[in-house]
């Protein structure tokens, strides 16, 4: 998407291959790190809110971070993304041999209607020209109480130095354009357009690095990579956020 002359750069993802579970001195270090939080959190939530087996879709699902794990936990995953080459990682690595993994676009998902008990978009919302219409399919393809998963980016300045110009010094090999700052996406404007598609916010959590701010600093400074780099939920929503809605058709 171009706004204010910048064009969202997804293209680098083709090119990761087994560095989706290898590189450290890449931004998808960062994105392992998130998951290394998310992914149980995930899980604890469906096996309280669903059932020990649910039938899930992990939507942009890349190299199969999220999708492999939620297989190995007993549900019964597919995973859709546009990149031939990360749905390859994720075959590979899918211990469990049950994963549907499928390449296909987020706009108009290759599945009927309410047939999954699960739907995860993680890192999905701010990569796209428009947001609702992945909302709009999630829900589609969900059943009645079925849970939506989401991990997104705050539109403010915190956020912009943070996300977008940290990211950029603190690891070198940022490719341009990975985030494009007017597709951050503010919490209040995500609940409206979930609430539109009858997905009503349930929770909803910030996730930020754990370490404190002077130690950000001191690292951001040296550019040194994102190897030991941990991540925490918080109160705050300032910069990422991530959070379920449960669909509701009342």
């Amino acid at each position: 998407m171009e706004k204010s002359g910048k064009v969202i750069n997804n293209a680098f993802y083709d090119d990761l291959k087994e560095e989706w579970m290898e590189r450290e001195d890449h931004p998808i270090a960062l994105l392992r790190a998130e998951n290394q939080i998310r992914n149980p959190w995930i899980a604890k939530v469906i096996k309280e809110r669903k059932k020990t087996s649910a039938k899930v879709l992990d939507i942009g699902c890349g190299g199969g971070l999220l999708t492999n794990y939620l297989a190995k936990e007993g549900h019964q995953v597919s995973g859709i993304d546009l990149s031939t080459s990360s749905l390859e990682i994720g075959i590979k690595n899918d211990l469990s041999k049950t994963v549907e993994y499928r390449q296909a676009n987020a706009y108009a998902l290759p599945y009927q209607n309410g047939i999954f008990d699960v739907v995860t978009a993680m890192d999905v919302l701010e990569h796209v020209e428009n947001p609702e219409k992945v909302i709009s399919e999630a829900s589609r393809v969900l059943s009645k109480d079925g849970l939506f998963f989401f991990h997104t980016f705050n539109r403010n300045l915190l956020s912009y130095l943070l996300v977008i110009k940290g990211v950029e010094w603190f690891i070198p090999n940022t490719p341009k354009n990975m985030h494009v700052y007017p597709l951050f996406i503010k919490p209040k404007e995500l609940q409206i357009l979930c609430r539109e598609h009858q997905l009503f916010f349930e929770d909803t959590l910030g996730l930020r690095p754990s370490f404190n701010m002077s130690f950000f600093w001191k690292r951001l400074i040296s550019r040194n990579s994102a190897v030991n780099i941990e991540f925490t939920f918080s109160k705050s929503l300032m910069t990422g956020y991530c959070g379920f809605a449960i669909k509701s058709t009342v």
